[in-house]
């Protein structure tokens, strides 16, 4: 039964309280039994240090302001952070921690000072009597929809710490999926760049030193002796301008990248077309699609809604325009499994389990099941790739290496024959 909670709460148009920055601080004191005590706190003031160890039970004898370190920086909030949180918060609200309390213990164990100061400023908000789905609603950067609806459905529904724990496992689960991608894509990307560094130091510094041997032999040198020395010439006399060029490509082409669609649109197609990192690829988006459908069907999001979200959640524009589509067939009664079907883009075995989970009223259960199989297969695929591309490494820089020395050595063997 789809719960009527799913929908956004209206927004309140009132600011949020105002987070006071806190700092760390270096206290010692003495406990009830007069033993003495010592240890490190986050709070906004001193004073803030000295009653929060009285309600403890300690008396204080002595809190000074650490310094920070020179070199220190505020590390950014990643999707990382938000997947611990998203658990840690679970297993609070299932141990029975009231929600004040439990965001009050994980903002102020957390490492790291920005993701303290947003679960910190979240806490405040809901203090003041802003509902959680809203206070997380206004961080839009950390929270998206799909989390924000997920904590909306729990709120309404009295069982928050349900959700809660359905969210964490959710993000996990995607959070794994994204750093198998990661290292899939960087083997692939570690032998370009390899391939590339021997390949430089090679022309820059070995190069010049045959060329000025070869100066020496008053003789023609080989078309492919002759190919290698100008590329190393080119390479020391403009070093600079083609360090320019690349550095230009690479910052245009991530500048388009963020702000052009079409563009987007484009390498999110062709990635997909690419041998072996392509079925990666296609595997983690059909992970993704039944993971986050799963979790928002079983938390009682009306399957159209559900759809919408998912849609952002695949990763893939291909993907992303294939659930679009098949959510306006659902919402004119068509059924998820036939609307699948027609996209020609979901494997027989996802119909069919959807079709299954459908017939039975276990949709949840059925796209849990698909969502654990194609991230072992994911998992597989990283691992089958690693052990594929190792020997592609020493062939390719092998090969680069060895072209270069023949190229060298050729004169000399020419000059051997004359002889």
């Amino acid at each position: 039964m789809a719960l009527a909670a799913t929908q956004k709460p209206k927004p309140q148009h009132k600011a949020p309280p105002k987070v006071e920055k806190a700092y760390v601080f270096a206290w010692e004191g003495t406990d009830r039994r007069g033993g003495r005590v010592k240890g490190e706190t986050r709070a906004p003031s001193i004073t803030v240090v000295r009653a929060d160890l009285r309600r403890q039970g300690v008396n204080p004898t002595k809190v000074t302001k650490k310094a920070r370190p020179l070199f220190s920086g505020r590390k950014k909030i990643g999707a990382g952070d938000i997947a611990i949180f998203s658990r840690q918060l679970a297993t609070m609200m299932t141990a029975g921690v009231p929600l004040v309390q439990a965001f009050d213990i994980v903002g102020r164990g957390h490492e790291n000072p920005a993701m303290q100061d947003l679960i910190l400023s979240i806490k405040q908000d809901i203090e003041s009597g802003t509902a959680m789905a809203e206070a997380l609603g206004k961080q839009p950067l950390y929270f998206d929809d799909l989390f924000c609806n997920l904590v909306a459905a729990g709120e309404q529904a009295g069982v928050l710490d349900i959700l809660l724990d359905k969210i964490a496992t959710y993000k996990e689960k995607t959070e794994s999926i994204k750093g198998k991608i990661k290292k899939a894509l960087f083997y692939p990307a570690a032998v370009i760049v390899v391939a590339i560094i021997v390949t430089v130091v090679i022309l820059m510094f070995v190069i010049p030193q045959f060329k000025e041997l070869f100066s020496s032999f008053g003789a023609d040198l080989p078309a492919f002796t002759l190919l290698v020395i100008g590329a190393s010439d080119i390479l020391r006399d403009w070093w600079w301008a083609i360090f320019l060029g690349v550095a230009a490509a690479v910052y245009g082409i991530g500048y388009v990248f963020k702000r052009s669609r079409k563009f987007r649109d484009i390498v999110d197609r062709a990635v997909l077309k690419i041998p072996i990192i392509g079925g990666i690829l296609n595997k983690a988006s059909l992970a993704r699609f039944a993971r986050t459908l799963s979790t928002m069907f079983a938390a009682g999001v009306p399957l159209v809604e559900a759809l919408e979200s998912v849609a952002g959640a695949t990763g893939n524009v291909v993907y992303q325009e294939a659930v679009l589509k098949m959510r306006e067939e659902v919402a004119t009664g068509q059924a998820l499994q036939l609307s699948m079907r027609q996209r020609n883009l979901f494997p027989h075995m996802v119909i069919q389990m959807t079709a299954i989970g459908e017939e039975s009223g276990a949709l949840d259960d059925m796209l849990a099941k698909v969502a654990d199989f194609y991230e072992e297969q994911v998992d597989n695929a990283v691992d089958s790739l690693s052990s594929l591309l190792e020997p592609m490494i020493m062939v390719v820089i092998g090969g680069l290496v060895g072209s270069l020395v023949v190229a060298m050595y050729l004169p000399i063997f020419k000059l051997a024959a004359v002889v």
